[in-house]
């Protein structure tokens, strides 16, 4: 659920079907016992069970979300491997989300320069990762750590500092 989100019951907004309704919130009460931190979220759109609304349906399915990582390589124009898997933590931004996929390329991308490195007898090769969200690429070259960057962990930030991986908008 966004931070500050005031929910509150709508006059004249279109309802939800409410059985569907009542059946995701009580699939995130079952699982609200393996995780806490969804406690707060479920609680709040546990108050609307009664007439859901849409608005109500789509902070639900936004402590749902998760976002979907694609990742595809090429050696010259051939593709030779590519990876498409629901990432392991929720986004708060899809500059988080973007920014979190460009780590998992990068290591993989260094992964496969070993790989190749080792097969070609030489070290020249060096990757090339293309993201498609500018926020993501300005993060990456530029890691200060401010309020809304400040929550990305170490694993993430660190990437582009230690493998020096060359990052590249999609559109150039």
């Amino acid at each position: 659920m966004e931070p500050k989100c005031k929910l509150k019951k709508q006059d004249g907004e279109p309802f939800v079907d409410a059985t569907e309704y009542r059946r995701i919130i009580g699939s995130l009460r079952y699982l609200v016992n393996t995780r806490p931190d969804l406690a707060y979220s479920v609680g709040v759109v546990s108050r609307y069970m009664d007439t859901p609304t849409v608005t109500h349906m789509s902070a639900v399915k936004q402590i749902l979300r998760k976002s979907t990582s694609g990742i595809i390589f090429f050696f010259g124009e051939s593709p030779i491997t590519w990876v498409s898997h629901k990432q392991r933590i929720v986004a708060l931004s899809s500059c988080e989300a973007e920014y979190i996929a460009a780590t998992g390329g990068a290591c993989q991308g260094i992964w496969l320069k070993k790989i190749i490195a080792e097969l070609r007898g030489d070290d020249k090769v060096k990757p090339v990762l293309k993201v498609d969200n500018k926020s993501a690429i300005s993060l990456a070259y530029n890691p200060v750590f401010h309020d809304r960057s400040k929550h990305l962990t170490q694993e993430f930030i660190l990437f582009v500092i230690v493998f020096n991986v060359e990052i590249y908008s999609l559109n150039m």
